[in-house]
């Protein structure tokens, strides 16, 4: 009994003597709990509505007021005319726009009828068909506590949305995963089979002898990147055509264009694995780090299935060092709405000074003697 004892202490001091190890034991369970408790919500907060107002009287002003007052919304933006509509959409600084038509209060106080147009989003269409209710409970609470009995009239004046989804017009869910989908694979597959490529070089003791060639080590680490990138090109081509063909998904926006997007993506992706090589010693390390540790916070912070603006402001803030997330978003802006790079600039410059960082530290750290 006495040396099973002592197997078991000698157990115990292996695993506390890896850190690593130590770290998904004990770190990872209060990681997890932690974001999906934040993160995994029903609800949509923090909407940002825009609002078109031709007439500017005093019941669209206690309309608007009433809507900017709700918990879940506020009211960001005020247009000027129908020409901003796709520019507020596309640019991204609104959730929703509300149009008042321009006989708004004189149709409301003479015939008792009144017309509002509800705008969203229709790329993500769970989220926007949440928006649109909150948006219709919030119009039928005005009208029975403020706007119920009108004067001139002897009905009870009513309020009548009518909802527009723009570029999703039949609400397919596929515009809003397909997106997701060919992040989460690219981030996987290049970033957990880069790490573990390399760090299983080590571990054979093969890595040593490819350092001792007369190839630089930059070359050698390029090396082991190249052929994931030719392979994740591929299976880009792969979804985009399974997209277009079988999900009726369109490619609304330049084609080269998604392709560059992706292409960065890609170099991001290879860079992570790279620097996660440089942190594990063994395989099994870079797979729990490449894998449990990218596939939770890209499922659920890149905004891949829960809104990112309805999370704890902690968690809106991690989620932008998420490459995921960036990508999610070009992405839609590309294929479903079809803009053009001014509209996507941010997201290259965000997800290439990642790829730069990543790949900068990555060969700076790694080591030339093992």
């Amino acid at each position: 009994m006495k040396q099973f004892f002592s197997f078991v202490r000698k157990e115990f001091y292996h695993i506390f003597r890896d850190k690593w190890t130590m770290l998904i034991l004990l770190g990872m369970p209060i990681v997890q709990i932690l974001i999906f408790g934040f993160a995994i919500t029903t609800e949509v907060k923090n909407v940002r509505v825009a609002v078109l107002d031709p007439v500017k009287d005093q019941l669209t002003r206690r309309v608007v007021e009433r809507i900017d007052a709700n918990e879940y919304m506020d009211v960001v933006y005020y247009l000027t005319s129908n020409d901003e509509v796709e520019s507020i959409f596309r640019k991204r600084k609104a959730d929703l726009l509300v149009v008042f038509s321009d006989r708004f209060s004189d149709d409301f106080y003479r015939t008792g009828e009144s017309a509002i147009q509800l705008i969203a989003d229709g790329t993500d269409p769970n989220t926007a068909n949440m928006l649109v209710e909150y948006t219709r409970g919030i119009i039928r609470d005005i009208q029975q506590d403020e706007l119920g009995g009108g004067e001139g009239t002897q009905a009870v004046p009513f309020i009548m949305p009518q909802v527009k989804l723009l570029y999703n017009p039949g609400m397919k869910s596929a515009y809003n995963f397909v997106p997701g989908v060919m992040g989460l694979i690219l981030m996987l597959i290049c970033a957990m089979m880069t790490a573990i490529s390399i760090v299983r070089e080590k571990e054979r003791g093969t890595m040593e002898i490819l350092l001792v060639s007369p190839v630089r080590p930059i070359f050698v680490i390029v090396s082991k990147a190249v052929p994931y990138f030719v392979l994740s090109f591929i299976n880009v081509i792969s979804i985009l055509l399974l997209s277009y063909f079988v999900l009726d998904v369109p490619i609304a926006g330049n084609l080269f264009l998604l392709l560059g997007l992706c292409m960065v993506f890609i170099l991001v992706s290879l860079s992570l694995g790279l620097f996660i090589s440089n942190i594990a010693n063994t395989q099994v390390i870079a797979m729990l780090l490449s894998g449990m540790g990218l596939m939770m916070p890209v499922m659920l912070l890149s905004g891949m299935i829960f809104p990112v603006e309805s999370m704890p402001l902690l968690l809106n803030w991690f989620s932008n060092i998420i490459p995921a997330r960036w990508f999610i978003v070009g992405v839609k802006k590309i294929m479903i709405q079809g803009v053009d790079f001014t509209y996507v600039f941010k997201e290259f410059a965000i997800l290439t000074s990642m790829a730069v960082f990543l790949l900068a530290v990555s060969i700076k750290n790694f080591k030339k003697r093992l």
